[in-house]
């Protein structure tokens, strides 16, 4: 219990992420009413609903670019606090992602037409995800963590037409060519 002490605030601010995500009504998982380790077409209804999916890659970027940045401006911080801030973010951001209007914007300025919102497991995962990406960025070396950035970056590219980069830009300055590119299979 000692060696878990300090990350008991960040398992708290990922618990209440999840009570607040099913305040809001968020299924606890897929309506289809099983759940799968791996969902591999970023066109299935089940997208954004089991434990992983493509869109898995994107949070774990989160977590190198939450490391990067908190190094860079709380570096004299302990890492457990540093992690509990890029939790704290990631999780406003899966409670932002599952509002109506971000739903909303995603059908309307994406290729996610239908996309109806993440599951709780998978925002749960999401997190998850982050962490992992936060822990292998402080592991790793920084040509590692940039390499890693990269490969989580252009393999979803290649696969599926999408990855964060893309998604930042179409949810901020959507693109009609960007998105005929992406519908193309």
């Amino acid at each position: 219990m000692t060696r878990l002490r300090p990350y008991l605030p960040t398992i708290g601010l990922a618990l209440l992420a999840v009570a607040i995500l099913f305040a809001m009504g968020r299924p606890p998982i897929c309506t289809c009413d099983r759940v799968t380790l791996w969902v591999s077409s970023a066109a299935s209804p089940e997208t954004s609903q089991m434990l992983a999916d493509w869109y898995s890659a994107s949070h774990i970027v989160h977590g190198f670019l939450f490391y990067g940045a908190l190094w860079l401006v709380a570096r004299h911080w302990p890492v457990e606090r540093r992690l509990a801030v890029a939790l704290l973010i990631e999780a406003a951001w899966e409670i932002a992602e599952n509002s109506p209007w971000i739903i909303d914007r995603y059908r309307s300025a994406t290729a996610a037409v239908g996309y109806s919102g993440d599951s709780i497991l998978n925002s749960a995962s999401d997190m998850a995800m982050m962490v992992l990406g936060f822990l292998l960025a402080r592991r790793l070396p920084l040509w590692g963590s940039i390499v890693a950035l990269l490969l989580l970056e252009l393999v979803p590219l290649i696969v599926i037409r999408d990855n964060l980069t893309l998604n930042v830009i179409m949810l901020l300055s959507p693109s009609d060519a960007i998105r005929q590119w992406q519908s193309v299979h």
